[in-house]
């Protein structure tokens, strides 16, 4: 469909992001080269509890979220994530389980990204632990995954920061608004196609990228 790269930008913890996931995996199973690239929205900078009037704006925004994707949100992610005081705003353990997820075939991040979102948003699992995670990626047959997140190796923390890092970077470069975002990386600079046409017609968004 197109010789260029295309860069997803995202959190684990991003709601919209969930909601895009169906458009990547069409994708990806379309023959796209789509390379999946963490932002730290919601890691680095300190765990944030959740407390009632967060969980009632986000649950207020997932429904929304689930007109437009047709992503679910269920009962127990309400009751058991969003509705339990001593929950965590904390992406990192899920950040640091994709990027181990792919530290030697990069196309298992979507993958793991797939596993972690529907085990929060679906199942109403804990994937903001380290243990939480590890879990998730165990039942997703990701075992070495698993096993590195709870004894991450010098080379898994290296790629860890190489990629948030260059998320970050290329976030700030194209002047994006939030995630999810995508950026088309030809030879010459990367554009950016903002989060609406991950959330139309899969062609409409074919041609966003075709035309960037």
């Amino acid at each position: 469909m197109t010789d260029a790269t295309v860069t997803y930008l995202f959190d684990p913890l991003c709601g919209w992001c969930y909601g895009a996931t169906p458009m990547l995996d069409r994708l990806a199973a379309n023959g796209v080269a789509l390379e999946l690239v963490p932002t730290g929205l919601f890691s680095g900078a300190g765990p944030r509890p959740l407390d009632a009037g967060f969980a009632a704006y986000a649950w207020d925004n997932d429904q929304r979220i689930a007109r437009l994707s047709g992503q679910r949100f269920t009962q127990a992610y309400l009751d058991n994530v969003l509705n339990v005081s001593d929950t965590l705003l904390d992406s990192s353990s899920a950040t640091l389980g994709i990027v181990a997820a792919g530290l030697d075939e990069p196309g298992r991040r979507l993958p793991a990204l797939s596993a972690i979102q529907h085990a929060r948003y679906v199942d109403g699992r804990d994937i903001v632990t380290v243990d939480g995670v590890a879990a998730v990626l165990a039942d997703a047959g990701m075992d070495d995954a698993a096993n590195m997140v709870k004894a991450p190796t010098d080379a898994l923390m290296l790629s860890h920061r190489d990629l948030v890092g260059r998320g970050r970077a290329l976030f700030q470069r194209l002047n994006a608004n939030g995630v999810p975002a995508l950026a088309v990386v030809r030879k010459t600079a990367p554009r950016l196609i903002g989060a609406n046409p991950l959330f139309g017609s899969y062609d409409n968004l074919v041609a966003h990228i075709a035309a960037a």
